[in-house]
């Protein structure tokens, strides 16, 4: 994980600088852009490991730089949004951000994020990870790949840990806040909103399946049922 980089993406230069050393610190490799125009720019010249987007940017603003990444690439994105604000935390999410954090953040925090969306986005290997086997879904640890009544279906990188979380514990309620420290990797304070968010994808790229379905227990959490 050390030595990887990050591209940073704020019009805000305090916020560039506060976050670049906090990740230089622990290892990382930080590039930035001002703007969403410049973003897309450097993604030209190279994909990073991960890209802190802010949402309010010039020229072109974080919404739609997501929109432009997703189209053409998986590299995880952490958003920043300076307002408290579900509707802001949701589209994000909607448009395939992995994780936000709301301004003012603690640097620590948005450290310990980068370093928990690396840890799932890491595909190495895994060989030791059977197969799970679900009705017509397989689960396949090892390759990160998931297939539907005989078709692969493509699965971003915590879609297919929230799928995974699942079909390890089948037929059992996980609350919000399990799947959040299963998915995530760390405490999200109560923001069990991009759960909801989440299970929502999966479920329609189960779709195909006549055998498997995530069933909503209220006011408790989620369960994969055949």
């Amino acid at each position: 994980m050390a030595g990887e980089r990050i591209l940073v993406v704020d019009d805000e230069a305090h916020i560039v600088d506060l976050t670049r050393l906090y990740l230089e610190r622990d290892g990382f490799s930080v590039d930035s852009a001002a703007d969403g125009e410049a973003a897309l720019s450097q993604l030209q010249q190279g994909e990073p490991a991960l890209i802190i987007l802010d949402l309010m940017l010039p020229k072109l603003d974080g919404w739609e730089v997501c929109r432009r990444v997703r189209a053409e690439s998986e590299v995880p994105i952490l958003m920043l949004t300076a307002r408290d604000e579900d509707v802001d935390k949701i589209v994000g999410l909607e448009l395939g951000a992995d994780d936000y954090l709301t301004k003012p953040f603690n640097p620590r925090e948005l450290v310990a994020r980068v370093k928990a969306i690396l840890r799932r986005a890491d595909r190495g290997p895994q060989a030791a990870e059977a197969p799970i086997h679900i009705g017509d879904v397989v689960v396949d640890p090892a390759r990160r790949e998931v297939h539907v009544a005989g078709h692969e279906v493509r699965l971003r990188v915590k879609e297919f840990d929230l799928l995974r979380s699942l079909a390890e514990h089948r037929g059992l309620v996980l609350t919000r806040e399990q799947l959040l420290n299963l998915v995530w990797g760390y405490d999200f304070y109560g923001q069990t909103r991009t759960v909801d968010v989440h299970v929502a994808h999966v479920r329609k790229k189960l779709e195909p399946s006549r055998l498997v379905r995530i069933e909503t227990v209220t006011g408790v959490g989620y369960k994969l049922v055949v």
